[in-house]
């Protein structure tokens, strides 16, 4: 069940564009949801789409990735091994606050007089642009057009456009540019998803300097010790006269230019803004980063930086874009909504993830503090199948990243009385911020997640050195944990158990023999053998190496593939599914036709042990598996439990409906799928969760890359051997996208009557089509026909 969009705006008010976010009008009611929508960063700086006065605002937010405080969780009742500290990413230093006043009236747009309005998210440029023509109670038409960027080529670096001009008259203007010290951070009220309010005196001020139009400010996180440096500097360029002012003030500073405005003549302001943070390094080295970055940027200029984020979008979508052409009558939505759609997603991902180099992808990527900044699976299982088929180097850092918490989750594994190593469910710096362990450290599967993206990116790239490294460390104590959590079950014939876990689903928790777990968990100890062996056979140094970090026996080794052998997977021979644990066929159905949409999510309206009496799902769970490690199932299997799980899943998680639409494909319910697909693509320019007010969902958006990818391509990359049964909704008439495959551009161009692979760029590469094998030849298309769908 998944509830229809609530962002229904009026349609001239956000007109379709396949490159771009439109917008008309200033329209209040959207305020919050835009402020998302219009967002933009670049992986390590993320501005929420403000306007540029700074007000009005829902939450006027700038993050750094990683840049968090610490706290200590409060428990009612402790037990040992909970989490002891939480993790918030903070909202830093605005520096992005331009305010304008002609003939000493403020520009506030809820009571200007408006005579033009446009704002534009230019998903090629990679700008946020405004115009407005402004009319002054005294008749002075003022227009003010401005350009916002997080530079993709210099990671530390926003600027800001802003130009204005009065038409018709002369008149004196002020144009205040601010940066502000610390900023409100998010309280989540009732809504277990939202930010822990930290307040903003966290960021305590160290320094302040000002030099000419340069401001530079430093702050220190009062508990976690992080730093941080913001300076921004400014050129103004026009033939009015003109003074300029800068101050300190308790909040911060500000630069004010006080022009005596003549008609038609233009006041061309440029605002450079630098960010640098550090774990450790003092407030003063940030300061002098920030100078050496300005003064880069001052010499370049503007349209410098404009012309690298083209240069840098244009590489980014010839290898990335998902070019899709639905028929509106079939379809049943406007031209060009679906397309405008998946940029938009695909252009959020690339913000979440360019430049976040030592760092993760928040669940919200840099649009809002909901889950505290946190990175959870839902980078591994859903944004790395993008990254890897299109941003290698992007997936290779992330995955470098996870190694880099190695040490911290060795220790973390101690503390829940197990061997080897347990990654956080939720962090940011490493440690476990969980303090929910039903839902939280229980869902030991993160670490087969983990494996699992490592997996299919060295499938993917070839990248052996990665997995001789940083990968095979991973995998020895991974595979250690599993095989000292789990047991040789004497009640189950010897089989191998795994017991009091959660899986995927949070409404079903601490079961034993979660069937996505233990799946999961035998291909974890399974790529562990089979890599450790190889690397003893063929790679002896590293393979000592190895041995010297881990103390790795082999014994282990046997005793893993022991383990993988006899793994339990639960299976119900009367109904023929795939029970999701030991017990979840026992439990009441819960009949979610009965339950008011008002009630929805249900973790926000029923108590938690009154969901988990019941058969019911948050997350996809069983259907989940099935795509991940669909050779385990049979077709028929496949049908069965889609059709079983399908009516149980609510929709109260975003990353469900991704998933049931590249299973109902495959098993040609296409119906379905196109429906679910729809949901997925929209789910935040169409609010269906009603909370894109709180930012994007990264996961989500990573997702409706694999609808098209997993999903209507038909795409499988089991063991590196790439196939394809490709299968397109008649709604549907064109889609095309790009692969890169151990270091070579494939093409997949799709219609309703056949299939064209194209090897763009490479020596030769080996595919699947349907049962048969072909070698493509660089610039030498391949066409089939479409076979008809035909359902398991």
């Amino acid at each position: 069940m998944i509830r229809h969009e609530t962002l229904n705006p009026p349609p001239h008010l956000y007109p379709i564009n396949e490159w771009k976010i439109i917008e008309t009008a200033y329209y209040e009611p959207f305020l919050a949801q835009t402020e998302t929508i219009f967002a933009i960063g670049n992986g390590y700086l993320g501005m929420r789409g403000n306007h540029v006065e700074g007000r009005p605002s829902f939450q006027n937010g700038t993050f750094i990735n990683g840049f968090h405080e610490t706290w200590p969780i409060v428990y009612g009742e402790k037990a040992y091994g909970f989490a002891e500290t939480g993790q918030t990413m903070l909202n830093v230093t605005d520096a992005k606050q331009i305010k304008l006043y002609v003939d000493d009236e403020p520009f506030y747009l809820p009571t200007a007089s408006l005579q033009l309005y446009e704002r534009v998210l230019d998903m090629r440029a990679g700008t946020l642009d405004r115009e407005v023509l402004w009319e002054t109670a005294s008749g002075k038409r003022v227009l003010i057009e401005s350009r916002r960027l997080v530079s993709f080529e210099h990671r530390h670096v926003a600027a800001i456009s802003y130009q204005v001009t009065v038409l018709n008259a002369e008149a004196p203007v002020v144009i205040s540019s601010k940066v502000l010290d610390g900023q409100a951070n998010q309280a989540g009220a009732d809504d277990p998803r939202q930010a822990r309010g930290v307040g903003s005196q966290v960021l305590v001020p160290q320094e302040r300097s000002r030099r000419d139009q340069r401001l530079m400010l430093a702050h220190r996180v009062a508990n976690s010790g992080m730093t941080l440096a913001c300076g921004v500097d400014h050129v103004l360029q026009t033939d009015c006269r003109y003074q300029v002012d800068s101050e300190w003030f308790e909040q911060g500073g500000k630069v004010v230019f006080s022009i005596t405005a003549r008609p038609g003549q233009p006041i061309q302001l440029y605002k450079f803004i630098s960010y640098h943070s550090s774990r450790s390094a003092p407030t003063a080295e940030l300061c002098e980063r920030a100078d050496r970055t300005l003064n880069r940027v001052l010499a370049g200029g503007f349209d410098s930086l404009v012309k690298s984020q083209r240069a840098y979008l244009d590489d980014f979508w010839a290898r990335s874009d998902v070019e899709i052409e639905g028929d509106p009558a079939l379809h049943k939505r406007p031209a060009g909504e679906m397309q405008q759609a998946l940029r938009w997603n695909l252009f959020q991902i690339l913000q979440a993830s360019a430049r976040a180099e030592g760092a993760g992808i928040p669940a919200k990527g840099l649009t809002g503090q909901t889950y505290e900044g946190h990175y959870f699976w839902d980078t591994e299982i859903y944004v790395m199948p993008f990254l890897t088929y299109t941003a290698p180097r992007v997936a290779r850092n992330l995955l470098k990243f996870r190694h880099s918490m190695l040490e911290r989750a060795r220790k973390r594994a101690r503390e829940v009385n197990q061997e080897g190593a347990l990654f956080p469910w939720r962090t940011i710096n490493g440690e476990e911020a969980s303090a929910y362990y039903a839902a939280g450290t229980a869902q030991y599967h993160i670490n087969a997640d983990i494996v699992y993206a490592l997996k299919k990116y060295v499938e993917a790239s070839d990248d052996i050195s990665l997995l001789y490294n940083e990968g095979a460390e991973i995998l020895v104590e991974t595979a250690r944990l599993w095989y000292d959590l789990g047991f040789f079950n004497p009640r189950e014939q010897g089989q191998f158990c795994i017991h009091g876990v959660t899986g995927p689903d949070e409404y079903t928790t601490v079961v034993n023999n979660n069937t996505y777990t233990n799946l999961m968990a035998r291909m974890n100890l399974l790529f562990a053998a089979e890599t450790v062996t190889r690397m003893r056979q063929e790679a002896p140094d590293y393979y000592a190496t190895l041995r010297h970090r881990t103390g790795l026996r082999e014994s282990e080794i046997c005793d893993w593939g022991k383990a993988a052998a006899r793994m339990y997977i639960p299976y119900d021979e009367e109904t023929g599914i795939h029970p999701q644990d030991d017990n979840f066929l026992d439990r009441e159905i819960w009949d979610l036709t009965k339950t008011p949409r008002d009630k929805f999510p249900l973790l926000l309206y029923y108590h938690p042990l009154v969901i988990y009496r019941h058969q019911v799902i948050k997350q996809a769970d069983i259907v989940l598996a099935m795509f991940l490690l669909g050779s385990e199932f049979s077709a028929g299997e496949k049908k069965r439990n889609f059709e079983y799980y399908d009516p149980l899943t609510t929709g109260d998680s975003s990353l469900s409906a991704c998933i049931q639409s590249i299973v109902a494909a495959e098993i040609g319910d296409m119906e379905k799928a196109l429906r679910y697909a729809r949901y997925a693509v929209l789910m935040d320019l169409a609010d269906v969760g009603g909370n894109v007010r709180d930012g994007c969902h990264i996961a989500s958006m990573g997702g409706t890359w694999m609808v098209v990818v997993y999903g209507f391509a038909g795409m499988r990359d089991d063991h590196g051997e790439i196939s394809f049964r490709p299968h397109l909704p008649p709604a549907i008439r064109r889609l095309r996208f790009s692969l890169t495959i151990r270091g070579q551009l494939l093409d997949i161009e799709m219609n309703q009557q056949q299939v064209t692979y194209l090897l763009r760029d490479g020596k030769g590469l080996d595919i699947r089509h349907e049962q048969q094998a072909l070698t493509l030849i660089p610039d030498q298309p391949v066409s089939f026909p479409l076979a008809p769908v035909a359902a398991a």
